[in-house]
């Protein structure tokens, strides 16, 4: 089973270590202890409350435990620590030294576009299910956080060293089609004069008519099943359909700078729907149910295998999924993510891979995210309220290149240039404003804080990046100091940048590209802070070189957390 909690950056690790041995040695107690960054810099580097995890077994009082601990490590005389200091009523706090610091500044000048990455994963599969639109559907709002956010996680478990499988899950399948294929039918329209815009309408139109004539929808699951019973006519036409719609899908993605391993869609496991079938009835795990075929969990509603007209399902589909993915890739972890409205759904398919055997060693993850809202409310395409993704990333152009226009950075810039940087402002700014938001929340659309060039936005910290860019450009040649005096200006950079490897793991283990996005803003504040008061280039000797150095590891570090999130670093701003 994936562990990636146990492998945080060495500081971390080092610490976490020493406070075990101390307390085993000191207590022969064996302890997994939390070793943290406290809420307030005053308080340390780090901070444990071991002592007072460990009181009430022990009836020792937790000062006394901080007391023998903090002595004990501190005889070993770890390079890495400046100091400890033990705080009523019993915490441990770790300040770094100073050439621990200074040597993370080389290597992340060392390493470049590679700081932060690991091999905790070597040798390890994961599969990231994400962005899965539906056919025959423009790729809406809605479509964005799926992509955005599956994006990043595939980026920062491919960081960490795992084998990470992409896989685009299309919704080519179900009844839904069953109502395309009857309103094309019904109207004779040809294929050839077929639009997504036109597909979509169809849709809306069916909902609203089979309100007043229930039939219609016994005719679209006819159709549905014709459709799994191999008909010509229906299989010509859906084919023509699936191929239109992928056009469309893949020109957004170019749009987003979205690249996704594998496009397989419901239709691809038809033959493995059988096989699942299959497999659940001669385990004896599926019963019969007014005509229809269904399995049964502890604590969870029955799912349908099939329906009464013998229909795969939904469930039927995604079972069948899992059994390829299992067979072509075996993977340690597979993460969906998927909107919030379909909790119940994966908790019922979860359960069903545990019963036949599917888990052993693995682990099926549902990222839940939760909506975009707009002030009018919610959208919905059965009732033809969607707002085109395509038309959310024009108008995101659209302001960029007015604040492009408006900076005097970019005199002597081509036209054509001038749109890339636009074009990097405006994708940064829609991905931002998604990712910055933990996933399970609702997100109300909103531009203003989209686009707020002093606040937590994709343009800010692209910004910062360029700022931290121009400085290491105008500077030269500089040597990376190792060993200087540091004065005040420097140390809150270099108390931050060095906690960038563990931001990456915590944002991977938690599903949770929003911690890394946190990390990025209060990063890009400390910088902008640095970059006010410090004199950069006018310092002489080490001074100037440390600086230099700052500023450059800076836009390293900026550049490679936008990077794991998909969001582009143009060098002038």
């Amino acid at each position: 089973m994936i562990r990636i909690d146990k492998a945080m950056a060495d500081f971390k690790r080092i610490l976490q270590e020493e406070v075990k041995k101390a307390v085993s040695t000191l207590y022969q107690v064996n302890i997994e202890p939390n070793v943290e960054h406290p809420g307030q810099s005053e308080h340390g580097d780090y901070s444990t409350n071991a002592a007072l995890l460990l009181a009430k077994d022990l009836k020792i009082p937790p000062l006394k435990i901080a007391e023998d601990v903090s002595q004990t490590i501190q005889k070993i005389n770890l390079p890495i620590l400046r100091s400890l200091e033990v705080v009523s009523p019993g915490f441990l706090n770790f300040w770094l030294s100073d050439d621990a610091l200074l040597r993370e500044v080389t290597e992340i000048l060392k390493n470049k576009q590679m700081y932060g990455s690991s091999s905790v994963g070597k040798g390890q599969k994961v599969v990231v299910e994400y962005s899965s639109p539906n056919i025959a559907k423009r790729f809406g709002v809605g479509h964005l956080r799926s992509t955005v956010i599956g994006q990043a996680l595939y980026n920062l478990y491919s960081f960490l060293g795992y084998q990470t499988i992409g896989d685009n899950h299309l919704g080519d399948w179900g009844t839904q089609f069953g109502i395309l294929l009857s309103q094309i039918t019904d109207k004779k329209l040809p294929i050839k004069n077929l639009t997504i815009e036109k597909l979509e309408e169809l849709y809306v139109q069916f909902h609203q008519d089979s309100a007043d004539q229930p039939q219609m929808m016994g005719e679209a699951r006819a159709w549905f099943k014709k459709l799994e019973d191999q008909d010509q006519e229906a299989r010509r036409i859906w084919q023509a359909v699936v191929e239109l719609s992928i056009a469309e899908f893949n020109r957004v993605y170019n749009l987003l700078g979205i690249k996704i391993d594998h496009s397989y869609g419901e239709s691809f496991y038809e033959k493995g729907m059988k096989e699942v079938i299959k497999e659940v009835r001669e385990k004896g795990l599926s019963r019969k149910s007014q005509g229809a075929e269904i399995m049964e969990f502890p604590g969870l509603p029955p799912a349908l295998l099939l329906k009464s007209d013998g229909a795969t399902t939904y469930f039927t589909r995604d079972l069948a999924t899992i059994r390829f993915r299992l067979k072509e890739w075996d993977p340690e972890k597979v993460i969906y993510e998927v909107g919030a409205d379909q909790k119940l759904h994966f908790q019922q398919v979860f359960a069903a891979a545990k019963i036949l055997g599917w888990d052993k060693d693995r682990q099926f993850i549902h990222v839940a995210h939760g909506l975009i809202r707009f002030p009018e409310g919610k959208m919905s395409t059965r009732r033809g309220k969607t707002i085109r993704l395509e038309e959310i990333l024009d108008e995101a152009f659209k302001r960029a290149k007015v604040i492009v226009a408006k900076s005097a950075n970019f005199k002597g810039l081509s036209v054509k240039q001038k749109e890339e940087v636009a074009q990097a402002l405006g994708i940064g700014a829609v991905k931002y404003f998604d990712l910055s938001h933990q996933p399970q929340t609702d997100i109300v659309f909103d531009w203003e804080k989209m686009f707020l060039l002093e606040g937590n936005s994709g343009p800010y910290l692209q910004y910062a990046y360029a700022r931290a860019n121009s400085v290491v450009a105008k500077g030269k040649v500089f040597k990376p100091v190792s060993h200087v005096k540091l004065c005040q200006e420097e140390l809150p950079l270099l108390r931050y940048l060095y906690r960038f490897p563990e931001v990456v793991e915590d944002a991977a283990n938690n599903y949770s590209p929003n911690l890394l996005c946190n990390y990025l803003f209060e990063l890009a504040q400390i910088f902008n802070s640095f970059y006010a008061v410090t004199p950069i280039l006018k310092s002489e000797g080490d001074l100037r070189s440390l600086r230099l150095s700052l500023a450059s590891a800076t836009a390293q570090t900026l550049k490679n957390g936008l990077t794991l999130l998909g969001i582009t670093t143009p060098d002038r701003l």
